[in-house]
């Protein structure tokens, strides 16, 4: 194995202010998200289900895949 180099510390640069977003702001995004998730509730079923019956092992295999990255992103953002 190549050890990897030194490069300094991180690049990223802090904010000099932390900018919250307002309670109307918050709720503004909630409303959006449940508004599109109930325009779209049938065609995403349906959608999943023609993914399920293409391929049903690859597609359980996947979703698993996804579903452990997606925790494992959880995780470590925690």
């Amino acid at each position: 194995m190549v050890p990897r180099k030194r490069l300094g510390p991180s690049p990223t640069i802090p904010p000099k202010e932390v900018i919250r977003t307002t309670e109307e702001e918050k709720e503004a995004q909630i409303r959006t998200v449940a508004n599109v998730q109930q325009a779209y509730a049938e065609e995403g079923k349906g959608a999943l289900r023609t993914v399920q019956a293409a391929s049903p092992d690859l597609f359980r295999k996947q979703l698993t895949q996804v579903m452990f990255e997606v925790g494992g992103q959880y995780r470590r953002n925690m």
